[in-house]
């Protein structure tokens, strides 16, 4: 017998608690206090009377009524100028530059030679050939040097903080699965 008498008490108590009046105002007096806005004379004209307003209300408050700001000229305050810095040395980038070195496989070395040059391919099969110097990676990497089986590429890293960093890595043949 109880659990039939729960579901009623709580269908009895939000209905009691919903009511009829409403606690904002009316579509009318909205529609009234829309049209007195619209009506008033421009920030403007008005500048000088609600100056003494805010004088009044507020004191030691500066005026809001007739400013207008203008982002004309100025910085973002939300976006980050480093990355911005960034992107303005990456215009012009060659082939390898667009991949990060994880993507790019060294595929042969020519060491023996008086410049030493090794055989990379991009994730979509083309292959570059690259010698000491060539810019690789998209964090601004350099080849740094070339070994038997390995180049060595030298990446600069740029952190939130405007400091850079560099880290040396190195990519090596990999030896061909299957039998």
């Amino acid at each position: 017998m109880r659990r039939g008498i729960w579901p009623l008490w709580v269908a009895l108590a939000f209905l009691g608690a919903c009511s009829n009046e409403s606690k904002g105002p009316s579509v009318d007096e909205y529609a009234k206090a829309r049209a007195a806005r619209q009506s008033a004379p421009p920030p403007a004209t008005a500048k000088a009377a609600g100056q003494a307003e805010a004088a009044e209300e507020a004191p030691g408050a500066a005026p809001v009524q007739g400013y207008a700001y203008s982002p004309v000229g100025k910085r973002d305050p939300f976006r980050s100028f480093v990355l911005d810095e960034v992107k303005e040395r990456r215009v012009g980038r060659g082939p390898l530059e667009q991949f990060d070195l994880g993507q790019l496989k060294v595929v042969a070395v020519v060491w023996s030679t008086g410049r030493a040059r090794a055989l990379v391919q991009d994730p979509s099969g083309r292959g570059y050939i690259i010698q000491q110097g060539t810019p690789m990676g998209k964090n601004d990497g350099q080849v740094v040097q070339i070994t038997d089986g390995e180049v060595v590429v030298k990446e600069t890293y740029v952190d939130y903080l405007g400091e850079q960093t560099t880290k040396d890595i190195a990519l090596r043949i990999r030896p061909r699965q299957g039998g």
